[in-house]
Parts: structure tokens; sequence; C-alpha cells
């Protein structure tokens, strides 16, 4: 979850430090503590003001990862990354840049597509259930190639592995894969 290239953005080390797992929030009376970066951190209430520029980008990561893991988010948040989306919208460099993450994983961020928007109380379309006090459950999904639309299943098809990942798309059920056009691997069980 944590190596999602959706989710994956350098940043200054005593940045992302200080940032912990602080909600995000307006901090209009707290002042900056890390130079010439527009970063305002409040140890105290646990908040964290990033700079205007990358709010609608850092919504939209959000939403991506809550969406797509099953996370839990407070409406509180949900509101206010909502209202970043809106006022910070989709720039050019971000639809680069998810062009490029998608050419590699095979998906891009539906939030920055314009594919999704998000809802106050959204259900989850996670593949990957988050549960309290324990490690990530990974539910494999079926992985269909998109240049043979051919698909395979993670248990039961030894070419699962070996398809490449620009060529990935992925299905949750046998179903969706059929209706899309793809059949299921001569070469499983």
């Amino acid at each position: 979850m944590e190596a999602d290239l959706h989710n994956l953005t350098p940043t200054v080390g005593e940045l992302n430090s200080d940032r912990q797992n602080f909600n995000y929030g307006v901090l209009p009376a707290t002042s900056k503590r890390h130079g010439a970066c527009d970063f305002k951190v409040d140890f105290k209430t646990r908040v964290v003001e990033p700079r205007n520029e990358i709010k609608g980008f850092l919504a939209r990561v959000y939403f991506y990862m809550h969406d797509r893991y099953g996370m839990n988010m407070s409406q509180q948040q949900q509101r206010l990354l909502m209202s970043w989306h809106n006022v910070y919208p989709v720039s050019t460099w971000e639809l680069k840049r998810d062009r490029r993450i998608s050419f590699i994983t095979g998906h891009s961020n539906p939030f920055v597509t314009g594919e999704k928007n998000w809802k106050i109380g959204q259900k989850s379309s996670a593949k990957v259930a988050i549960t309290a006090n324990r490690a990530p459950v990974v539910q494999k999904i079926i992985r269909g190639n998109r240049n043979s639309k051919v698909f395979h299943l993670p248990h039961e098809c030894p070419s699962y592995d070996k398809v490449s990942p620009k060529n990935i798309v992925e299905f949750v059920s046998e179903t969706e894969a059929h209706d899309a056009g793809y059949k299921k691997a001569g070469n499983c069980n």
C-alpha cells in the first residue's frame, strides 16, 4: 500500500517526519517552522496545513488511497479535502504524472482523471481490507492482459505473475473480465 506509485511523492524529510499521521487542516494563526517551505504544523492539535499549490493534489491522493485500500476517513477530513479538490483543480503536471504512473501500474487515479468524484461517506471499491491492529489483508485480483485480452486468476494460473505491468488490467471477478471482452487463460486450472 505504501509503495503504491500514486501515493509516492518526493518530499523534504523533515516535513514528512513532522507530518506524521496528523490530520490536515487550516492553520491561519500558525507560523511556518520550516524556513522558506510554506508548511504549517501544530503539534498540540496534531494538524498540518500544506502549501496551497498541493492541496488539491493531496486531496485526490487521499481519495484514491482511501477508496482503493478501504481506509477510514472522518467526515471532517472528507469535507476539507473535498473543498481543496474543488478550489485547487487538477493541474497539467498532475495529469501528466497520473498518465506516467498509469503506464507502469496499469491503472490511473480515478479522482485525477475525473472518472470518480468523492462523496461524504463514499463506499470503498477496495481490493485490500485494512483492519484495526492487523496488517492489510491483500485480496489478489484478476489480471487481464490488455494486448491478448486474456485474464489470469491469482491462484490458478501459472502466467499470473508474467503479465507485463504496462499491460495489466485489473478485474475483481471473472464476470467483470468476461463483460470487458476478456477470456480466461487456457493454462488456468
